[in-house]
C-alpha cells in the first residue's frame, strides 16, 4: 500500500449532465464557441496547491484527475497541471475519460504523465446508453476500448454502470461480453441509485420510469461479480475488481484513512490532522475567492470512527478495531460484532473485521450497524483493547 497522502483534482466540466448524475458539473459550451476557462482553472488549482502545500508536505503518493470529464481538459492546460502538481518518481496517475474523448485525448494525457486511464464506458446497448444520456458517447465505446487496451498506459479501468431501469440480465451479460473481449485489468461498478433532484428522480416520482427492485440489482451485483472472477478479475472492495497488480492505489488510500488534498470547486480534502473540507462548489465563485474552502470541520475522534468504518469496511482488508480504539477512543459494541459475525456477513481475523458472502452486497447495512454501535471506550493499554474488541 501507497504511504504518503493523495491528490485529487475536479475538473467540473462535461459535455452534457446525466440524468441520473448528482455531481457539481458544469457545461463545457465549446461546440457553441464558449470554451471554459480552462487556463485560468488550471492557474486556480496550482495556487490553490500551494496553499494547502503546507498542510500537506512533501510529495503526493498518488494524483487522480477526476469530475466532470477530464477529458475535456485540452492537452496544454493539462500538461501544466500535471507539471505543477509535485509528486514521486512512482506515483500512480490516473485520469478519467469519457469514450468519445480517447482518440484526441489519449496521446497527451499519458505524455503529459498519466499512467492510469478510467473509462467511462458504462454501457455498450444503445438502447440503454439513451436512457442514461449516454448515447453520444456510445458509438465510441467499444473503439476506445480497444485503443486504451493498445495504449502504453501501465493500468486503465472500465466503468459499468448496472440496475438500469428495465435493464435485463442479458443485457447485462451483453456489456460483460463485450468488456472482457477487451481484458481491463480493472472494472469498476456503479449501480444506479435515484438522487434527489437528478432527471431520473423526477422521473420515477412522476411514473414515467421505474426503480430498479432491490432484487434486480442483487441478481445483477451477483452476476457481475461471478463472471469477472471467472475472467480473473477479483473483488477488492464492494464495487471495484481487479487483476494482481492492478487495484487503483489512490482509492485504496480512501479506504485505508490516508490524508488527501482536494483541489478544484467542489473537492474534499482529509488533513493529515484529522480535520476535513470542502470547497466551493461553484467554479466561479471557487476561483475567486481568496481562501477556496467553503467549510471546514476540525478533528472529530467519532467523526473519524465513523469514517474509518464507512471506508474501512468497503475494501477486503476491513478494520482493525483495536487500532480503531486506540486511535479514536470509539469501537463497535461486542454484541453488533458477534452478531454480524454469526449471521456470516462479517469475519474477524485476529482484531480486524471484514466483509465475507453475503456481507458484500449488503455492505451498506453492515456498515450502518457497526456505526450505530459505536460508544466511547476508555484506555488502558493496547491488551486491554485488544480484549474488549474481540
Amino acid at each position: 500500500m501507497t504511504a504518503g497522502h493523495g491528490l485529487y483534482v475536479h475538473i467540473p466540466w462535461c459535455r452534457i449532465r446525466c440524468p441520473y448524475c448528482h455531481f457539481a458539473v458544469s457545461p463545457d459550451r465549446s461546440s457553441v464557441g464558449a470554451p471554459p476557462p480552462f487556463d485560468a482553472f488550471v492557474a486556480a488549482v496550482l495556487r490553490e496547491h500551494a496553499r494547502r502545500a503546507p498542510e500537506f508536505p512533501g510529495p503526493a503518493a498518488t494524483v487522480f484527475l477526476g469530475g466532470g470529464t477530464p477529458s475535456r481538459l485540452p492537452p496544454d492546460p493539462l500538461a501544466r497541471l500535471l507539471a505543477g502538481l509535485p509528486r514521486v518518481a512512482a506515483a500512480e496517475v490516473s485520469m478519467e475519460m469519457n469514450p468519445e474523448d480517447v482518440a484526441e485525448a489519449l496521446v497527451p494525457a499519458l505524455d503529459a504523465g498519466v499512467t492510469r486511464v478510467s473509462l467511462g464506458v458504462q454501457t455498450l446497448q444503445p438502447h440503454l446508453a439513451r436512457r442514461i444520456g449516454r448515447a453520444h458517447s456510445q458509438p465510441h465505446a467499444r473503439t476506445a476500448l480497444a485503443q486504451v487496451a493498445a495504449s502504453s498506459a501501465q493500468s486503465w479501468s472500465a466503468d459499468l454502470i448496472f440496475a438500469l431501469p428495465e435493464q435485463t440480465l442479458a443485457e447485462l451479460d451483453g456489456d460483460l461480453d463485450a468488456l472482457l473481449d477487451h481484458a481491463p485489468p480493472h472494472v469498476a461498478l456503479y449501480g444506479l441509485t435515484i438522487e434527489p433532484e437528478t432527471p431520473f428522480h423526477h422521473a420515477v416520482a412522476g411514473g414515467r420510469m421505474r426503480a430498479p427492485t432491490d432484487e434486480a440489482w442483487r441478481a445483477q451485483y451477483d452476476r457481475i461479480v461471478d463472471r469477472l472472477a471467472a475472467a480473473g478479475l477479483h473483488r477488492y472492495e464492494v464495487s471495484n475488481f481487479a487483476r494482481p497488480g492492478h487495484r487503483s492505489q489512490h482509492n485504496l488510500g480512501y479506504w485505508t484513512g490516508r490524508p488527501y488534498v482536494g483541489l478544484g470547486p467542489s473537492a474534499h480534502g482529509l488533513c493529515p490532522d484529522g480535520a476535513r473540507y470542502v470547497n466551493h462548489p461553484s467554479v466561479d465563485a471557487w476561483m475567486a475567492a481568496p481562501d477556496p474552502t467553503a467549510h471546514r470541520e476540525p478533528p472529530d475522534p467519532r467523526r473519524q470512527a465513523e469514517d474509518t468504518l464507512i471506508a474501512g469496511m468497503r475494501w477486503i482488508g476491513g478494520v482493525d478495531l483495536a487500532a480503531l480504539a486506540r486511535d479514536t477512543g470509539f469501537a463497535p459494541s461486542e454484541a453488533v460484532t458477534a452478531g454480524l459475525v454469526r449471521g456470516g456477513l462479517i469475519a474477524r481475523s485476529g482484531s480486524s473485521v471484514h466483509l465475507v458472502g453475503d456481507g458484500w452486497p449488503l455492505a451498506d447495512g453492515v456498515v450502518t450497524r457497526l456505526v450505530g454501535a459505536l460508544y466511547p471506550v476508555p484506555s488502558s493499554g493496547d491488551a486491554g483493547l485488544e480484549q474488549r474488541v474481540t
